[in-house]
């Protein structure tokens, strides 16, 4: 067979040359068996080799080749021949073992199949009885017996547990005729001395269950007259009541309570002794005792009072309020960032958070009801710790001043509030999730019943409002005393001002000075003041005839605008974060009217009136009129602007819940704004009717021979042909010139600006239209008049015009060249187009001709005949 030839080995070489090492004088045929092919080392080639080896003579192996020593190949043959022979041979015994084993492995096969068949079968009836047997419990079919089973247990189970109610009701039986007729209770005293836990218990119901026995049966002992004709253990009426009288001598209520209060206080003790060797496990069972015996009130506060946080803080809380002179006095400062939460007030929160985490731990371990005692604890700790140093933080920044009060009520509700998130998310007894429904409820409703007196009704606000009031009076008080006594000049103008303004700057004055003299104001908060008013402590006791001020403070400064807005933000952020959104919208209404009131009617309006006083009264001016007053319009302007970008991006938007409300106070907003903004308008008009009067003053001294000098004049020297311009032309320019610088320093490069100067100049233009009317004109005053229409014309090209002014200028050059040129050229200019440049009329040029000293010559005439 293949897989026989295939097996050989190196054993089988040596085998067969071992066989054939003493070879006879015939070969011999190999031998072999079948262990020689099923070697593992068989190698064909070897094997092939070793018969081709064994059939080959020595003398035909070695030697020179030649033709009597030819090759024989009959003893191969032979040998091949005898192999085949033998390994055919060795063929038929492996083919009969092969059928051997064959037939072995089938009977083997069936063997095994009867068996998994015989196994199948068992496992059938095994599943057949299990499913008989399973019905039968259930009670399907016809066999109930499993029914009728669990049908016995529960008969016994009922019967055990009447059983044990027997039992229990015969021991409260003895435990009352123990009680009632010998006045004792030594079978619970028993039960109490084994000190398990469900013997305790168990004390605990049989003691509640003999106080409604001795209620009903013993009610003498519970103040009840003679039972009161009731049911007395079955018997109506007085004897049954005489007959218990006799037999219940004792006070059982007594009695029983006397053994309930030793119950409790065993089992306190025992809960006690437990918590010092941090045993949960007891303490565990002692709380659940105690929470059937009196809902665990006793083990709760027992607990709670016996804290040690609560034993060491209060020793802690008489300790003063921490915090150096510094500190208070930056807290006090409007214009300093505030420093924080006060330092003792922080502590008390840290070291909160720290036993709160700790003790939640040992509460959820040794109180089977832990949200109920950590709900305990955690009102003790507010109620008790967080709010009595609250209080005391709060009563001494209101020693301070009413800022350091409300920077304190901020701080301290940010660092509770922080609290109360931390003690959240760490979840306590349910950490490492969140706190439970129930503990957030508790933890928010402290946190809101901390900070209830101060948002009562209108009281945070009100607050909020004092403030402000306070600071805007001191930092405005210096404007109000010096606006106040230039009131008091006497002036016709003064007649006619409203009577607000001065009423509004006497109840701002006054009400600084009363504030100052007040008995309630605090050291801290008078000098603070003061500071913000630049006063010094000397000058407080001063009357105010007696402060001395300058005109430095009568002025409007942008810097003070910025300091009263940014006290403003503080208020409106502080509110919004302290009052929760409820009365928002009433609350900025409350403040847009403190901030129009003091920085725009005190503050502005009152700048505004008297700019426009000081301008009214220079149109009276003798001399060159000051026109200084202009310089404060760019600060007013710049407060108007910061006032109003305030009102609309932060005021206004924060009152968008109340549509009403809005409304209010955009329409209070827009009166203020547009009466700020008109008196501004009046100023700027009242400075253009001061300037075109004085320029109108100026004119009218305008010397006649400057435009037509005598012969002798222009003989006598070269002085007046080496004028520029006239004196009258010089003092115009110079004081245009000073208007402008003016005007451009107040209102800089601007609509404003463009409008105030495009105004001025056409109210110049026309003085100057009118003004070249009114002088003869020679040869040689033609050309000063060109001299100073030129110097004009220059200034107001120098100023910020609107575009339509342009052709003023053609104008103005015109008429000056209207003095100048000759009849013959000045008849062709007429023949141009249609006038001068377009600009006017022939008819407006005729008053400027005749005004030539040679409009009675025979050129002149024609042209005049021509206009």
């Amino acid at each position: 067979m293949p897989g026989t030839l295939s097996t050989a080995s190196a054993n089988s070489q040596n085998h067969l040359s071992s066989t054939y090492s003493s070879r006879p004088l015939f070969p011999q045929a190999p031998v072999f068996t079948l262990e020689t092919f099923s070697n593992r080392d068989f190698i064909v080639k070897d094997f092939v080799e070793a018969l081709s080896d064994s059939a080959v003579t020595t003398n035909r192996r070695s030697g020179p080749a030649n033709p009597s020593n030819a090759f024989d190949p009959k003893p191969l043959i032979r040998s091949f021949e005898h192999a085949l022979n033998r390994m055919s041979d060795l063929s038929g015994d492996l083919e009969l073992r092969e059928n051997e084993l064959s037939g072995a492995v089938r009977r083997a096969e069936a063997q095994h199949t009867a068996n998994v068949q015989n196994l199948g079968r068992k496992l059938e009836q095994t599943v057949d009885s299990f499913n008989r047997l399973d019905a039968s419990l259930n009670g399907d079919g016809y066999d109930s017996g499993g029914n009728a089973v669990v049908k016995i247990g529960e008969k016994l189970e009922e019967l055990d547990k009447s059983r044990q109610r027997a039992l229990d009701t015969k021991f409260l039986i003895q435990c009352w005729m123990e009680v009632s007729e010998r006045g004792e209770l030594f079978l619970l005293e028993d039960i109490r001395r084994q000190g398990s836990g469900e013997g305790k218990v168990r004390c605990a119901h049989i003691a509640r269950q003999l106080s409604k026995i001795s209620q009903r049966l013993d009610p003498e002992s519970w103040g009840y007259a003679n039972g009161g004709g009731k049911l007395v253990n079955g018997v109506n009426g007085d004897h049954g009541s005489d007959y218990d009288r006799k037999r219940l001598h004792h006070n059982t209520r007594e009695l029983i309570e006397k053994f309930s209060e030793t119950l409790e206080k065993d089992l306190l003790k025992s809960f006690d002794d437990f918590y010092r060797r941090q045993n949960f496990e007891g303490m565990r069972e002692c709380a659940n005792v105690l929470y059937d015996f009196n809902a665990g009130a006793s083990v709760i506060a027992a607990f709670v009072n016996q804290h040690d946080f609560f034993i060491q803080r209060s020793q802690l809380i008489t300790d003063d309020v921490a915090g150096d002179a510094e500190t208070w006095d930056r807290l006090a400062d409007p214009d300093a960032e505030p420093p924080g939460v006060e330092p003792t007030l922080q502590s008390l929160v840290n070291e909160v958070k720290v036993v709160m985490q700790e003790e939640s731990i040992i509460i959820k371990r040794a109180f089977p009801y832990s949200d109920q005692v950590l709900g305990k604890f955690l009102q003790r700790v507010f109620q008790q710790s967080i709010q009595q140093r609250l209080e005391m933080v709060l009563e001494k920044a209101t020693t301070i001043s009413s800022l350091a009060f409300l920077r304190s009520l901020q701080a301290a509700r940010n660092c509770l509030s922080g609290l109360i998130d931390d003690l959240k998310a760490h979840g306590l007894t349910e950490h490492p999730e969140p706190a439970s429904p129930q503990i957030a409820i508790i933890l928010d409703q402290q946190f809101d019943d901390l900070f209830v007196p101060y948002f009562v009704g209108s009281s945070y606000i009100e607050r909020e409002k004092r403030s402000l009031e306070e600071l805007y009076s001191s930092l405005l008080f210096k404007f109000t005393i010096f606006h106040s006594r230039r009131r008091k000049i006497p002036t016709t103008f003064m007649k006619s001002l409203a009577k607000s303004g001065s009423e509004m700057l006497a109840s701002a004055r006054d009400a600084y000075v009363e504030r100052l003299d007040s008995s309630d104001l605090a050291p801290a908060q008078k000098a603070m003041l003061l500071q913000v008013a630049g006063l010094k402590d000397t000058e407080s006791a001063k009357t105010q005839t007696e402060i001395e001020v300058s005109e430095r403070d009568g002025v409007l400064s942008v810097d003070n605008a910025k300091r009263m807005m940014k006290w403003l933000a503080e208020a409106v952020g502080r509110g919004l974060e302290l009052s929760g959104g409820n009365e928002t919208a009433k609350d900025v209404s409350a403040l847009l009217n403190l901030l129009l009131s003091n920085m725009g009617e005190i503050y502005v309006e009152t700048a505004l009136d008297s700019a426009l006083d000081i301008a009214a009264s220079q149109e009276t001016a003798k001399n060159d009129p000051d026109l200084s007053y202009l310089i404060g319009l760019r600060s007013a302007i710049s407060i108007l602007h910061l006032m109003n970008t305030c009102i609309r991006t932060v005021l206004i938007p924060l009152a968008t819940a109340n549509v009403t409300i809005r409304r209010d106070m955009e329409k209070t907003a827009n009166l203020a704004m547009d009466r700020m903004e008109e008196k501004v308008n009046n100023i700027m008009q009242r400075s253009i009717d001061v300037a075109i009067t004085w320029i109108s003053k100026l004119l009218a001294r305008q010397n006649k021979s400057d435009f037509r000098p005598r012969d002798d004049a222009l003989s006598g020297g070269g002085a007046w042909l080496e004028q520029l311009q006239t004196p009258t032309c010089l003092s115009i320019f110079n004081f245009l010139t000073r208007f402008h610088n003016l005007a451009l320093t107040a209102l800089s490069p601007s609509p404003n600006l463009t409008s105030l100067l495009t105004e001025l100049a056409i109210n110049f233009r026309a003085l100057l239209l009118d003004h070249f009317k009114k002088f003869p004109v020679n040869a040689a005053g033609g050309i000063m008049v060109t001299k100073d229409i030129s110097k004009y014309i220059e200034l107001l090209r120098s100023w910020e015009l609107d575009p339509s002014f342009e052709p003023s200028f053609e104008v103005l050059t015109e008429i000056g060249n209207l003095f100048v040129i000759g009849p013959e050229a000045l008849k062709e200019r007429l023949r141009g187009k249609g006038g001068v440049g377009g600009a006017w009329d022939k008819g407006d040029m005729r008053p400027y001709v005749l005004r030539r000293e040679d409009a009675g010559s025979v050129g002149v005439q024609s042209v005049l005949s021509a206009l």
